[in-house]
């Protein structure tokens, strides 16, 4: 299929090669169904070639001297030979197209992504020696690491992001250049860094790269709260280390995983503890506590989450289970009422699968015996709930009347008292479980005799 596409390219006049990450997966023996292609064909000239070819093609990033396709299954990118680079203020690179490959590939992020293979003939080609860099698992740039972050400030998150994805180690000089233009992140779009940070989290070793911007600085201006989280002890008061620990119940979340990277789970572990640092406290007996937390710490997981541009739904669950995450413990080690069950399903709703990993990843002590006792404890609440779900309709808890029942028998209009009845009915059902319909009109009457009497 390249060769074709190659082909065609060579018989229009131009050339095409395979190049960045495809080669280097194909190298490290991934590659995957998305193919990024080279060319020095313009980007109307790229059109021109690949829509008779193509099952598809978007143009959604010609802009930028992209064309995408679609063909037997893969998903392809051909790109024009170019340079690129932010201006002291910008947040969108200038593109300029080049003449040469050796001209495109100096422009890349890393010389792991610098390599080519120029098609239909197969020659490599690997000026900035990324073929050795790849053998010995580290990431430079191709030129000077600070040239290439002036070039593009987003590839210091890119050196993050591959970290953790290629389980790396990044080159000495390139650590120092972060640690030294840090700031400049600031003028890339929240957007373009969501996305990386995104990678980053899903990548298979996250803890790496979460280092990597704490180290350097870069977390700093990206995700303030992380670094914070490394709180300070001093002789007299010995706590947990918050940062580290949150790492620990990220990559606990990790292996609980069912059905692949789950974005919300981790962020929700991720973040689960950023509120500590705001309420922490000395007490006077050289204990610390961190009095709700989970409160300040949803409320600070939604403002620096819509500052990423978030969308609103993954604000709403990820701040949501930062907020009931200490709610089991809430509960004490005795036995769980009914009662107590349902308000913890109700208020979980559709999370409580992620709420119960979450939970579970969230224990990491070294005590064998308390590690053990949580665990059991854990797994008693899911009993209950589960011998519940057989008895109710645990899932979707609701008053045994609904608003048009409520508002026949009690002979009145929509309005704000409507509302209260059906709160009253919904706590009944929370404390008592289902009521006969007879026992919840009674109830709902007897209420509505107490309103009217005050």
């Amino acid at each position: 299929m390249a060769d074709d596409l190659a082909r065609r390219f060579q018989d229009a006049g131009f050339s095409l090669a395979l190049v960045g990450g495809s080669v280097r997966d194909a190298l490290l023996g991934r590659l995957g169904n998305d193919l990024d292609f080279t060319t020095d064909a313009r980007p109307e000239d790229v059109l021109k070639i690949i829509r008779p070819w193509a099952d598809s093609v978007w143009d959604v990033g010609i802009a930028f001297g992209t064309v995408g396709a679609q063909k037997s299954g893969y998903q392809i990118e051909v790109t024009t030979y170019r340079s690129e680079a932010y201006d002291r203020t910008s947040r969108k690179p200038e593109v300029s197209y080049g003449d040469s490959i050796e001209q495109d590939l100096v422009r890349r992020d890393f010389t792991v992504n610098a390599m080519a293979v120029a098609l239909p003939e197969k020659e490599f080609i690997d000026p900035h020696h990324g073929l050795e860099d790849l053998a010995a698992r580290v990431l430079r740039t191709p030129g000077t690491p600070e040239e290439s972050f002036s070039d593009d400030p987003l590839r210091m998150m890119r050196a993050a992001r591959f970290a953790a994805q290629l389980d790396f180690e990044v080159a000495p000089e390139v650590v120092a250049a972060l640690k030294d233009m840090a700031e400049r992140i600031e003028i890339v779009s929240a957007e373009r860094v969501r996305e990386e940070f995104n990678k980053l989290v899903l990548s298979t070793h996250p803890r790496k790269g979460l280092a990597l911007l704490t180290d350097s600085g870069l977390a700093a201006h990206v995700l303030p709260e992380l670094p914070a989280l490394r709180l300070e002890s001093d002789e007299h008061h010995r706590h947990k280390d918050v940062y580290e620990h949150s790492l620990t119940v990220l990559e606990q979340a990790i292996d609980l995983e069912e059905d692949g990277p789950d974005l919300v789970l981790r962020l929700a572990a991720l973040f689960h503890d950023i509120g500590k640092p705001r309420t922490r406290r000395f007490e006077k007996d050289g204990r610390v506590s961190f009095h709700h937390h989970e409160v300040v710490g949803a409320k600070m997981t939604k403002k620096r989450m819509i500052a990423l541009k978030y969308s609103n739904e993954m604000v709403k669950d990820v701040s949501r289970l930062v907020e009931l995450h200490l709610r089991f413990h809430g509960y004490g080690t005795g036995e769980w009422t009914d009662s107590a069950v349902r308000r913890y399903v109700r208020d979980a709703g559709p999370l409580l699968t992620r709420l119960h990993k979450l939970t579970r990843s969230d224990c990491t002590t070294r005590n064998k015996r308390k590690a053990s006792a949580l665990s059991r404890a854990y797994d008693g609440l899911e009993e209950r709930i589960a011998q519940l779900k057989d008895q109710e309709e645990l899932d979707a808890i609701r008053p045994d009347l609904d608003g048009n029942q409520i508002q026949e028998i009690l002979g009145v209009g929509p309005g704000p008292m409507i509302g209260k009845a059906y709160a009253f009915l919904l706590e009944l059902r929370l404390e008592n479980g289902p009521m006969e319909r007879d026992a919840a009109i009674a109830a709902l009457k007897e209420w509505w005799a107490a309103q009217e009497s005050q």
